[in-house]
């Protein structure tokens, strides 16, 4: 019976908001890598899984990879992936990556994209994966900012944190009628010649806290009183024109 070398298995998705653009989930991934394992005389001992884009440099999974020193050769040999695009697709990310496992001694596979390891041809090889999944990220965020804007032009929803006293429902702002009262308060009491602090420790005293949980604030105020013309039906995408908006007033 031969020899098992101890491998990681690493799969990233992306997030929920992105899935139409990530053609590779859980299952696919997994089968691939467990077969390239048995094929090249792997055992995946562990699996890893996060949940997020590929340009993102923030990952739990992948951390616990990296900078973990008990990440190393011994005990494991490699790190396995789908593809090389599910580590990153930034390039420099990727290299910083495949340098700190490499220290370790610990080889970063890709079932799908293989090529012999240590040659120089390698690295170019990977170089030029890296380039195209980076141009294929860029494409995919100049394409839905487009989508974005367009939507926005037109008065709709065009995604993000949706503004105090609003929520999503069907891609639509709908009015949250416990956030309307207190935004209507603030209104009330600006116009009365409140100071953002004196409304902030107004709301807490009584018990009123943010959409985070926390104590009101005189910049969750100002924030506030910034929106107002969302809150008269107005909406703009970014630092573009106001539009009359698709969502209904809070006044």
């Amino acid at each position: 019976m031969r020899d098992l070398k101890r491998a990681i298995g690493y799969l990233r998705v992306s997030t929920d908001g992105q899935a139409k653009d990530d053609k590779y989930g859980v299952d696919l991934q997994k089968e691939t890598i467990l077969k390239y394992a048995d094929d090249n005389g792997y055992v995946i001992v562990e699996w890893r899984l996060d949940k997020c884009s590929g340009a993102s440099d923030n990952r739990p999974s992948l951390n616990s990879i990296l900078y973990n020193e008990t990440v190393s050769n011994p005990p494991y040999e490699a790190v396995i992936v789908f593809k090389n695009d599910r580590i990153a697709r930034d390039t420099k990310l990727y290299f910083y990556y495949l340098y700190i496992l490499e220290k370790r001694g610990v080889k970063l596979l890709s079932a799908k994209e293989k090529f012999e390891e240590g040659s120089e041809m390698a690295n170019i090889y990977r170089s030029l994966l890296q380039f195209v999944a980076e141009q294929e990220r860029k494409n995919i965020t100049v394409r839905t900012t487009k989508g974005r804007v367009i939507k926005a032009t037109a008065g709709g929803y065009s995604g993000g944190r949706p503004p105090y006293g609003y929520v999503v429902k069907d891609k639509r702002l709908v009015i949250d009628q416990n956030e309307r009262v207190i935004v209507i308060h603030i209104f009330r009491r600006r116009k009365e010649g409140w100071s953002y602090e004196q409304i902030a420790d107004e709301l807490t005293a009584a018990g009123f806290v943010s959409r985070k949980g926390t104590p009101f604030t005189w910049s969750g105020i100002r924030s506030i009183l910034n929106n107002e013309p969302v809150y008269r039906g107005k909406y703009r995408y970014g630092t573009g024109e106001w539009v009359k908006g698709e969502h209904e007033p809070i006044f």
